[in-house]
């Protein structure tokens, strides 16, 4: 489905040169007495290559139509890949780690996440703001860095590291952004 350069918005994934392209920064520029300017950033979804492109206002993109299916995340293999179960069909598909390595580290296997799909391929995986993880191993506080705003680093259950507060010990349970990788605070229970 084609749309004009001003009605593309970031977030949206468009087809260019038979690859998908998400759109990751959009700025309308209207230079004094000029046409106006697009200018858009986009990342391939396949490659993970970034460009820009200029636009007029009339230039026309094609969007891709995605379909997005919940699934539930079961295990890694040995050779990077990550299988998951879709929630409807119970079939297993795999996901390479190129695609969705990275934010694996916020989800815990039997967990329900949201996968991106174009044409039938897995393209990604859609996780929530924030996920609830346990935290496997932690330094143990010093006494008087409390006054000061001082992290220490805590290992969670997925392997990754974060930064959290002294207070914070093994076996609690940590609120952490999927963003931007940092704790938002301890859960109680």
């Amino acid at each position: 489905m084609g749309v004009k350069a001003t009605e593309v918005r970031k977030g949206q994934v468009i087809e260019k040169d038979g690859d998908l392209f998400a759109i990751t920064d959009y700025e309308h520029k209207t230079p004094g007495n000029l046409r106006a300017i697009i200018q858009v950033k986009i990342k391939s979804l396949t490659t993970g290559a970034t460009a820009q492109l200029r636009l007029g206002s009339n230039d026309m993109l094609e969007v891709a139509f995605l379909d997005r299916k919940k699934a539930t995340y079961l295990y890694r293999e040995g050779s990077g890949e990550y299988i998951f179960m879709d929630a409807e069909t119970y079939d297993q598909f795999p996901l390479s780690e190129d695609l969705v390595g990275a934010q694996m580290g916020y989800v815990v296997e039997n967990t329900n996440v949201e996968v991106t799909f174009h044409n039938g391929r897995a393209l990604g995986v859609a996780l929530p703001p924030s996920v609830v993880l346990t935290v496997k191993e932690a330094e143990p506080a010093v006494r008087g860095n409390t006054a000061t705003n001082v992290k220490k680093d805590a290992v969670l259950e997925t392997g990754i590291t974060i930064k959290v507060p002294p207070h914070i010990s093994p076996g609690d349970q940590v609120k952490v952004s999927t963003e931007t990788g940092e704790f938002q605070g301890r859960v109680n229970g």
